[in-house]
């Protein structure tokens, strides 16, 4: 079985083994809530290790040979092992190998959970580093694409991002898949961002170093979700203009910014795992329990 589906009775999800990638998040009345991976863009919430975002000419430089790392990393794209199927959730798992050390020459055990509680789903990640000897320089993010709109019939342009705390530090943009050394004036009001598809023209809208550890995504009428996090540092909001979903991004890492060169263990924003040591991150997203069709 390539897939597994797992309810709490409030909501029901899919994961896949291929990337460990959300498939589906449905609320109690079957009301999809997750992008379906249409043609606009195929994937829906794919898993960003070793990379976040792009490196320049998708090359990292590692003890001074090249390596061949495309827009966030191999794990996306890799069969993880099915450690544990559970009614209300899974965990798989992802190791180093022969292929992964031909990309990227580092050991490593990534651990995804996913578990649905309530009206919540939670994702949980463990990044290990079983070299006794190296450490593990990496960066791990979150894609998940929510539908937009959130309720069938309703307007684009009326949703909202509500942020858990007032967020007026300037952004950063990206340019040619690379971070831009210049920063920009937030379009967040105090806690609200208004959507629309003209914010995200210049590509993703990327927060460095958040107030906020959750944000909602809502509709006037209530219909949506929230998303929190613990462990990763930046944030990113992004969508292709003209499609119907909106991505809201926990990472630890980024694309490499414009200008930099030298070792990849040098570029700004990654984690450096000690021998033996472990990082940890999550996300949860609840959909809100007002949102089913009456």
């Amino acid at each position: 079985m390539t897939d597994h589906v797992f309810s709490s009775g409030r909501i029901t999800a899919r994961v896949a083994g291929q990337g460990a990638e959300l498939q589906s998040l449905a609320d109690g009345a079957g009301q999809e809530r997750l992008w379906s991976g249409l043609p606009a863009w195929p994937r829906r919430s794919p898993v960003l290790f070793p990379i976040v975002g792009r490196l320049p000419d998708d090359t990292a430089w590692i003890d001074g040979r090249p390596y061949h790392i495309t827009q966030h990393g191999f794990a996306r794209d890799r069969a993880f092992t099915w450690q544990e199927r559970r009614a209300d959730g899974c965990t798989l798992v992802l190791t180093d190998d022969a292929d992964t050390r031909t990309i990227f020459p580092f050991r490593f055990v990534l651990t995804l959970d996913y578990q649905a509680e309530g009206d919540t789903l939670h994702v949980r990640y463990r990044l290990h580093n079983p070299d006794p000897t190296r450490p593990l320089p990496a960066s791990l993010g979150a894609h998940p694409a929510f539908v937009w709109p959130q309720r069938p019939g309703t307007a684009k342009q009326d949703h909202v991002l509500t942020f858990e705390r007032p967020e007026p530090a300037p952004i950063r943009r990206i340019a040619s898949g690379l971070l831009q050394p210049t920063s920009f004036p937030t379009p967040i009001v105090g806690r609200t961002l208004a959507l629309s598809d003209d914010l995200f023209i210049d590509d993703a809208i990327i927060m460095d170093d958040p107030a906020s550890h959750s944000v909602s995504f809502h509709a006037p009428d209530g219909t949506g979700v929230t998303l929190a996090w613990e462990g990763f540092r930046e944030l990113g909001l992004w969508t292709k203009p003209g499609a119907d979903f909106l991505c809201i991004e926990p990472w630890h890492g980024f694309s490499t910014p414009q200008g930099f060169s030298g070792e990849f263990t040098n570029k700004p924003g990654l984690l450096h795992i000690g021998p033996g040591e472990e990082w940890y991150g999550s996300w949860s997203v609840t959909v809100d329990p007002k949102s089913a069709p009456a």
